[in-house]
């Protein structure tokens, strides 16, 4: 038992400092003209151990978006030195701003990750993953008509949510978490 955890935790400092490397790079170059070996040079790892971990880097720059929503969206949130999120979020606003909130810790890697070539890769992860939270959560959809196709509504609140989240970068985060989240809310009646 205790050996499966210090493994556990070896293996999380590697992905770490994977992550690290990547958005290391990332100040430097854009994300298409990023190699796997400047990763594993940067990262400080061997190329076995690197594809040990992720097959592409495409798949890690997912693995950077998946880890946001694994704690945004886990069953046992923690209080953070930024924001405290203990409780579950009750509304999609209150998700959005705990999504905001994490990407504005990680505003440095992030910004270099939503602005270059790699944002659009970054956020079709991101979409795919806010639409899945929707579809298993439709306590975040408003109460709109029952006339209104699932899926259309579905498209509609995953893409207001990510183009949100696109507006807030290119404005380099400069407006709160608790601002961004509260015009969300303005422009989509119900996602209270």
């Amino acid at each position: 038992m205790e050996e499966n955890r210090k493994t556990d935790r070896r293996r999380q400092k590697t992905r770490d400092a994977i992550f690290r490397a990547l958005a290391s790079l990332l100040k430097k170059k854009n994300f298409s003209s990023i190699t796997v070996q400047e990763i594993i040079d940067e990262a400080n790892v061997g190329r076995t151990t690197f594809y040990s971990h992720f097959e592409t880097k495409d798949q890690l720059l997912e693995a950077m978006c998946q880890s946001i929503f694994d704690h945004v969206l886990s069953d046992h949130p923690k209080k953070e030195s930024s924001h405290d999120f203990s409780k579950k979020p009750d509304t999609l606003a209150e998700v959005l701003e705990h999504v905001l909130y994490h990407l504005r810790d990680e505003k440095e890697e992030m910004l270099e990750i939503l602005l270059t070539d790699s944002a659009d890769l970054f956020l079709s992860y991101f979409s795919e993953n806010v639409r899945s939270l929707l579809k298993e959560n439709p306590k975040y959809l408003p109460a709109y008509s029952s006339d209104l196709p699932k899926d259309y509504l579905l498209d509609m609140m995953t893409s207001g949510i990510v183009e949100t989240v696109r507006w807030w970068v290119k404005h380099r985060m400069e407006y709160s978490p608790e601002q961004v989240a509260a015009y969300y809310e303005n422009m989509v009646p119900g996602a209270t």
